[in-house]
């Protein structure tokens, strides 16, 4: 049998054999996370992009004018209003599309209330429907994802998911469930779910889960149930 060849790698400069695949099995494994890395940035302008484009030309029409918004808070005496055109909002929301299409009083006032969010939520809010960027917090994260659920803004659900998800602690795992579950946020619920199950032993000794239970124990039903499904799968790959 002939002895294998050795050639330098051009990457990281460190020999490797002739039957790998032009380089070392290290930097090809990293030039694949790159490459995946790449496809995601990509597939994530493509997404803001198609967000940001108006759905058709109908939308600049002139009976499409300009509009406000109101953050209708308990907290705000005098709420402050927050200036938009027709034509945005309805090509960003099927719902404010109905609203601003059909005699309903906000298309005849041009005047939209905002009902229990406060004015820095709805402004963040309203500027991502012309820009597709917020600075995000965790409570502005979730702030927005409420509207977004209520205006049917799929794109920023998705940016608020991802980064709620990637907030995720073991602190802030139930609590997080229980929202995502109230918003139907699933990426963030399943995350949630896989935290709280990977560490059972801690969860009842947690505030969060005695006000869970006292809140919603369907929702301890549910995460008993996928810790006892994770137990017989991990049992079943053993055996």
């Amino acid at each position: 049998m002939s002895e294998q060849r050795k050639l330098k790698c051009l990457s990281c400069k460190e020999m490797y054999s002739t039957n790998e695949a032009g380089t070392c099995k290290e930097c090809y494994e990293e030039a694949s996370e790159t490459e995946e890395e790449l496809k995601r940035e990509i597939d994530d302008l493509k997404s803001k992009i198609a967000f940001l484009r108006f759905c058709s030309p109908h939308h600049t029409r002139s009976s499409f004018s300009d509009v406000v918004l109101l953050a209708s808070d308990e907290s705000l005496t005098n709420p402050v209003p927050v200036s938009a055109h027709k034509a945005v909002l309805a090509s960003r929301s099927p719902v404010f599309k109905a609203m601003l299409e059909i005699e309903m009083e906000e298309s005849r006032s041009g005047t939209i209330n905002i009902s229990d969010v406060s004015y820095d939520a709805l402004r963040t809010f309203v500027n991502y429907l012309y820009t597709g960027d917020a600075c995000l917090d965790e409570q502005m994260a979730c702030d927005l994802l409420v509207l977004a659920e209520k205006y049917e803004v799929k794109h920023l659900k998705t940016y608020c998911e991802k980064f709620l998800v990637s907030k995720l602690n073991w602190d802030n795992a139930v609590m997080s469930f229980s929202f995502a579950h109230q918003h139907n946020a699933k990426h963030l619920q399943e995350s949630a779910l896989s935290m709280i199950t990977d560490n059972m032993e801690n969860l009842i000794k947690t505030e969060e889960y005695a006000h869970l239970v006292e809140k919603d124990a369907r929702l301890v039903v549910d995460i008993y149930e996928a810790y006892l499904s994770k137990r017989v799968n991990t049992a079943a790959k053993r055996d």
